[in-house]
Order: C-alpha cells, then sequence, then structure tokens
C-alpha cells in the first residue's frame, strides 16, 4: 500500500492563479525524497498537502489507502498522528520544557512514563541538547529550537516523516548529524519527505528529488543512501 500519492493535483489559493499544476507522483513505504525548487515554487502548499493542513482544488490525494476527499473531518486528526513534521518556524509551545516538548507526541499516546523517560533522555542527548533538558523555549537559540523540534517529530517513530529545511539554522557538523538521524529513521521504516535548499546535503546522501519549478513537479532518480550509525534508532537488542 502507498503512503500518498497524488494524481493531477492542483491547487489555487481564492482566485489566483495555480499554485501547483498537475501534480502526480507517490511515495512507496521506507522510502526517503528531498523536495526542492525556488521559492515561490509551491514546496510549502505540496508539504501542507502531504501533512493535510490543506486540500487540493483538484486532483486525487491518496493516504495510507484512502481517498482523502472521503475522509471526515473528525477523522483527520487519526491520519495526522501518523505524521511527524519539522515546520520551520518550530512550533514549540513556549511554557513546556525542552523534555516536556519532546515528550508530548508519547505522552498523547499513553505511552509508560518509564519508557517516556528513557527514550526521550537519549534522543535528546543524541542532538546534543542534554545539557538543555528543562529550558524553555525562549531561552533557546534558534539552533537548539530546531533540534527540539526536530526530537519532537521524529520521537515516536511515525509512518510518514515531512521536514521543511530541518538543518537551516544549525552549524555545518550538526546539520550532517542530524541528516543521519533522518537516513537512519528511514532505515527503519519511515517514509521520509525532507525539503531543502542545500544542494551538498542533497547530494551527499543522493536519495530521489521531488523538483518542483513554477508549481510543475519532476521525479530525479538518486543513489544509494549510505549508512549511518544513530545509535538511538538501532533495534535495543541492537545497542552496544
Amino acid at each position: 500500500m502507498l503512503v500518498f500519492s497524488f494524481e493531477n493535483v492542483g491547487m489555487r489559493y481564492g482566485m489566483g492563479g495555480e499554485v501547483l499544476k498537475d501534480v502526480s507522483f507517490s511515495l512507496e513505504p521506507g522510502s526517503l525524497h528531498f523536495l526542492t525548487g525556488h521559492s515561490g515554487a509551491g514546496k510549502s502548499t505540496l508539504l501542507k498537502l502531504l501533512y493535510l493542513a490543506k486540500r487540493p482544488s483538484r486532483g486525487l490525494v491518496n493516504m495510507f489507502g484512502q481517498d482523502i476527499s472521503s475522509v471526515n473531518r473528525k477523522d483527520l486528526p487519526r491520519l495526522r498522528r501518523k505524521i511527524g513534521v519539522v515546520f520551520q518556524e518550530f512550533r514549540l509551545f513556549e511554557h513546556l520544557t525542552t523534555f516536556e516538548n519532546v515528550a508530548l507526541p508519547l505522552r498523547l499516546k499513553g505511552a509508560r512514563l518509564a519508557d517516556i523517560r528513557e527514550h526521550v533522555e537519549e534522543l535528546i542527548s543524541w542532538v546534543g541538547l542534554e545539557d538543555r533538558m528543562q529550558a524553555k523555549p525562549p531561552t533557546l537559540s534558534g539552533g537548539e529550537k530546531q533540534r527540539v523540534a526536530i526530537a519532537r517529530a521524529v520521537i515516536n517513530k511515525p509512518d510518514l516523516l515531512l521536514a521543511d529545511e530541518p538543518t537551516g539554522n544549525v552549524d555545518p557538523a550538526l546539520a550532517q548529524r542530524l541528516m543521519h538521524l533522518f537516513v537512519e529513521l528511514n532505515k527503519q521504516g519511515t517514509t521520509t519527505v525532507i525539503a531543502t535548499h542545500d544542494e551538498g546535503l542533497v547530494n551527499q546522501i543522493g536519495a530521489p528529488v521531488l523538483r518542483l519549478e513554477k508549481g510543475e513537479l519532476r521525479v530525479l532518480p538518486g543513489t544509494e543512501t549510505p549508512s549511518t550509525t544513530n545509535p538511538y534508532l538501532r533495534r535495543k537488542e541492537d545497542r552496544t
């Protein structure tokens, strides 16, 4: 079963011209794609369709085997819980600590407190924020907020992960580390789409590219994805 499929999807806002034009593509389970394109090409709109913030003006969108046009609005949260999203603007809860922000998806899922503490502390340490675990967003830098947002998006190991410029606020070394996190999560079965302007990362990872140009989509083939060594995402029995 495909994670997502678009057939001749068009999207416009109000009476303006189409932002997306006849977009057709599908995401296989466990696939990894980059989403690229110049500013105004339609990347943000495509991501909004992928995380169900918008419905298309025309065309067919199928998600996890369901026609989105026939899904009742009250059933959308159930589908959204299968999706992890890293937003450019972070969207952290200002009154919660780093630990509490990252733990939120597990709490909503009803995970045991002992499991929450173990997994959250391990992932926060892996993204380099172990000394900021009790800090709240107003005291964090932009790069630190980005890392909290990424940790929160992946803590639940979602079926689909969408990341909008996830390395835009961090230094090159940390960008590499975070990309390894995404690749390893993908290897565990999470279908992943990463929107980025960083051609260096795209070339290094070698995954297929969804290229948007003036609202039209081209799918460019990639090369083999390199291996990574993220201890958080290895199966527990494989950890040393």
